[in-house]
């Protein structure tokens, strides 16, 4: 039934009947009040204030509030700020992609270097072109994000995405290590005194991106999204300078014999003046690391704003100008002022050129600052890149079953963060390994990502061929030319950087791909054990006895706890277990449970002499559950401590004992912890008014939500839940804490409970239902209907009801 309210279209469960909604509550199971009305406490609450944790206040001191899912939309990003964050790695590219060019053309053919910088950088602006086609149209064929990953899967299957998985996943990690030494080089270039802290500069950087991007993708946009347009403002500005400065005679060519600098060959005549092939291809291949970061568009579509499509497709044409301008630009300069490459990356290419084009002058002077500055930003900041795109692809292949599952899990700022963190040390260690030699880590470069590219062109050739969609003829042919390109541009890659460094990752990525399927293939083996026969287990009858054992170390509070917990199962059996390892100890625990005259239960001192009390306890669980018609659990006192001096100081028995004994069927180890430390410290009122005082707005504002309120504002027309008053009319609005769904062999009701902006909770049931479109845990509603009382808690049947926000359903 739908009924037209003053906040929109509401909604109304079957058998509602307006006002009188609320007399049919006594033939529902609900019972009716016996006293007035007003008397009601609906307006207290009982619940306690609750703690929060020292390690979870460090995190949102650190990182800020944490993000509910509705708030994900907000994270979304608009075209300026995603080309920031998506874009920085493949435009800091073209700060060094020039000087790879001429690090191998001028020791082998000396001046004509400088001839034939030009040619090959438009030979892999080409390439560019023609991959940017190409990832458009990944794009609009997968607007999901995903990349070569998701291509591959869906046209080659599960195991060929992992090829592409485990290339993007090394390339990544390169990234952020070329990236940090190359932005370390360029800092080290205009400050010459900070070349001895060059590793832990670089290692700084890590940890400083890591921290931006675990504040969220919005807060880590609007961070770096300034120093990327820095730089290309910065290389703008070099091309208008250089160009003036060329056209009224200003450049010339520089001296290339410098010491320290690569030593200068000789050149000759004809087609390649005296460069070999390999040498040609060598430059070519390390120029074309000017191509890395290219696909991380599309690996990131899901940060886009609505359309994601669309906004990603025009973002990748922007990158692909502005890079292509950019890396034309300094190859024409260097080409006309004769800059060469120091093996030590100081000075770099970039900043030779930068001072050949500003001069001495003052305003020169200060230009060539900031274009080192604009330089050192961007090339630092390149590595962000990595950190969008590694935690996403990682997420696609752990939802997969190909990664560990803690990989595809959202963290506190909605991303995600273990990827993230994985990045961050794995990228560290290898810059470590390294020194942040440049040198040694760009040999290793652009083999994965040009992996990936060859793969979504054959994925995506596949594809147009499959769905013969309109132009798929002219798509085919962009797509097969991609892939056809890069496979030999990644071949050349393989051979001419092999010896170098190449074959680390051409080892390294079979045995990637290798450990990801064991992986998926354990998973798959424990689903399928966990899965097969788990409604019957769940639906088979309780056996007929219940025996429950504590276990007994000593005389004390942990104790006393689990024989409470243990007479709240009320078990057929309750029987209380010493095993004696130290005789004297065994004879004064007796008599301490001797003189408390406890009737029930009684101690029982086993014999251990070997003492293996998790074998002792093995055999008593399985004399206990012989006879097959018995459920044994078995209870472990544990003694917790928060501080880690403190569990440094107890042992872990009650951990081995569980491992042993829950391999017998039917026998069930369970720990019931005391903590020492909050109750020594509580005895005091210490420890609990510094958590209450930690965690009291954000529990005021959101009781049992984490700090997270119920709503952010209160609707016109809604009322607290702790001023409405039994069998009245009310309407509430707020959040949905947590649904009960029935099982289809119940009866049809959808029961959820909705907690208002002061955390207080209303019961709302839709009876006749399973499953209410947009009610879901995160939910933002407003109910009306008739208000009852159901046990201690209010209630409310088969109300009106109104979205207020987007469904969580809908993510």
């Amino acid at each position: 039934m739908v009924v037209a309210g003053p906040l929109g279209v509401r909604f109304a469960g079957p058998g509602y009947s307006g006002a009188g909604a609320g007399d049919k509550v006594a033939d529902m199971g609900v019972p009716e009040p016996e006293q007035p009305a007003s008397s009601y406490p609906a307006a207290q609450s009982s619940e306690p204030t609750l703690p929060e944790s020292f390690g979870y206040r460090m995190k949102k001191l650190l990182l800020g509030p944490p993000l509910v899912r509705e708030q994900l939309a907000e994270e979304k990003l608009g075209k300026p700020t995603a080309l920031a964050i998506l874009s920085s790695d493949v435009m800091s590219s073209s700060a060094y992609a020039t000087e790879e060019i001429l690090y191998q053309l001028v020791p082998a053919v000396g001046l004509a270097a400088f001839s034939l910088v030009i040619p090959l950088t438009l030979a892999i602006i080409g390439v560019l072109a023609v991959v940017t086609a190409l990832y458009r149209q990944v794009v609009r064929a997968y607007p999901k994000a995903g990349g070569a990953y998701v291509v591959s899967r869906e046209n080659f299957g599960l195991g060929v995405a992992q090829v592409a998985g485990a290339s993007l996943l090394i390339d990544y990690t390169l990234t952020v290590a070329v990236s940090i030494a190359s932005g370390t080089d360029a800092l080290t270039s205009a400050v010459p005194s900070l070349s001895r802290y060059t590793t832990w500069l670089a290692l700084g950087f890590v940890v400083l991106l890591a921290y931006g991007n675990l504040r969220g993708v919005r807060e880590a946009g609007r961070s770096f999204a300034v120093p990327t347009f820095f730089f290309v403002a910065n290389v703008a500005v070099l091309a208008v300078v250089g160009t003036y400065r060329q056209l009224t005679g200003g450049l010339h060519t520089h001296n290339v014999h410098l010491a320290g600098a690569v030593p200068v060959g000789h050149s000759a005549s004809g087609l390649f003046m005296g460069a070999t092939l390999f040498i040609i291809l060598k430059a070519y291949a390390s120029g074309g690391s000017a191509l890395t970061g290219t696909e991380a568009i599309s690996n990131g579509v899901s940060v886009f704003r609505p359309p994601q499509d669309r906004n990603a497709r025009i973002t990748l044409v922007i990158m692909a100008t502005i890079l292509g301008s950019m890396f034309l630009t300094i190859s024409v300069f260097a080409a006309i002022t004769h800059p060469v490459p120091f093996p030590s990356g100081t000075p770099s290419v970039i900043s030779q050129v930068a001072r050949f084009v500003y001069g001495a002058s003052p305003l020169g002077r200060f230009l060539f600052y900031m274009m080192q500055l604009g330089t050192a930003l961007i090339l630092i900041l390149a590595a962000n890149t990595s950190f969008t795109g590694f935690p996403f692809l990682a997420s696609f292949a752990a939802e997969d079953a190909f990664l560990p599952r803690q990989l595809m899990r959202r963290g506190h700022r909605l991303v995600f963060s273990n990827g993230i963190i994985v990045l961050t040390l794995v990228s560290s260690v290898l810059i470590l390994a390294t020194h942040s030699n440049l040198d040694s880590l760009i040999n290793m470069y652009a083999v994965g990502v040009f992996t990936g590219f060859t793969l979504s062109g054959a994925g995506m050739v596949k594809h147009h061929w499959t769905q013969r969609e309109r132009g798929w003829q002219r798509n085919i042919a962009i797509c097969a030319a991609a892939a056809v390109l890069t496979f030999i541009v990644d071949i050349v890659i393989v051979v001419t950087k092999f010896t170098g460094g190449a074959w680390v990752v051409v080892v390294l990525m079979p045995v990637m791909v290798y450990v990801f399927i064991r992986l998926n293939r354990q998973y798959q083996a424990e689903d399928a054990i966990l899965e097969t026969g788990a409604q019957k287990a769940a639906e088979a009858p309780i056996l007929r006895r219940h025996v429950v054992v504590v276990m007994v170390d000593r005389l004390d509070m942990a104790t006393a706890r689990a024989i409470q917990y243990a007479r709240g199962l009320n078990p057929d059996e309750l029987r209380a277990v010493h095993f004696v390892i130290d005789a004297r100890h065994a004879r004064e625990l007796a008599e301490r449970w001797g003189q408390l005259g406890l009737r029930h239960p009684t101690l029982e001192l086993i014999d251990c002499p070997d003492r293996r009390l998790g074998r002792a306890a093995l055999e008593l669980a399985a004399e206990q559950s012989a006879d097959g018609d018995t459920e044994v659990s078995i209870l472990l006192p544990r003694r917790a401590y928060t501080r880690s001096w403190s569990r440094i100081l107890h042992d872990q028995t009650a951990d081995r004992i569980v491992a042993e004994v829950s391999q017998l069927p039917h026998v069930n180890a369970t720990i019931v912890p005391f903590h020492v430390d909050v109750a020594m410290l509580s005895s005091h009122g210490r420890r609990l008014s510094r958590a209450r005082r930690a965690a009291g707005a954000g529990v005021a504002s959101g009781r049992r939500t984490g700090g997270v309120p119920a709503v952010e504002s209160v609707p016109a027309g809604t009322v607290a839940v702790r001023d409405v008053e039994p069998r009245r009319p009310a309407r509430v609005a707020g959040r949905v804490r947590a649904v009960r769904v029935q099982p289809y062999a119940g009866v049809q009701s959808l029961e959820c409970t909705l907690v208002d902006a002061n955390g207080d909770p209303l019961t709302v049931v839709f009876l006749g239902r399973r499953r209410v479109a947009g009610v879901s845990p995160g939910a933002k509603l407003a109910v009306e209907g008739v208000v009852s009382q159901r046990d201690s808690h209010l209630a409310m049947l088969n109300p009106l009801y109104e979205l207020l926000g987007p469904s969580p359903d809908a993510e």
